[in-house]
């Protein structure tokens, strides 16, 4: 299962081993634990860790508390005992998306 994402720099000699990417990009490679802990770059060149962020157990960061704070606020405007209904898709026009997620608008 991959942890890390490697990802190569040939013009300055250098490889980056980060945590792993939520975006696929086909210069990089995702790396299981036991390959990026034993992960050698060619001689000459440098390897750059990045460490993950640390988040302690059961916290989550206030941009994410703040998302599903605003997402309850507008999915109960109508109705506090009513959860939203599903969007009319021949109404909405698809802003952006990553993977399963997708921002959407009202068709004015």
């Amino acid at each position: 299962m991959p942890v890390a994402t490697l990802t190569y720099d040939y013009g300055h000699s250098a490889a980056t081993l980060g945590p792993l990417s939520p975006e696929h990009d086909p210069g990089d490679y995702d790396l299981c634990l036991d390959h990026s802990r034993n992960l050698q770059v060619p001689s000459g060149w440098q390897l750059h860790r990045v460490a993950a962020p640390v988040v302690t157990a059961g916290a989550e960061p206030a941009w994410l508390a703040n998302l599903a704070d605003e997402v309850r606020r507008i999915g109960w405007r109508d109705d506090p005992g009513r959860a939203a209904s599903e969007p009319d898709p021949g109404g909405v026009v698809e802003l952006a998306h990553r993977r399963h997620l997708r921002v959407i608008a009202d068709i004015p």
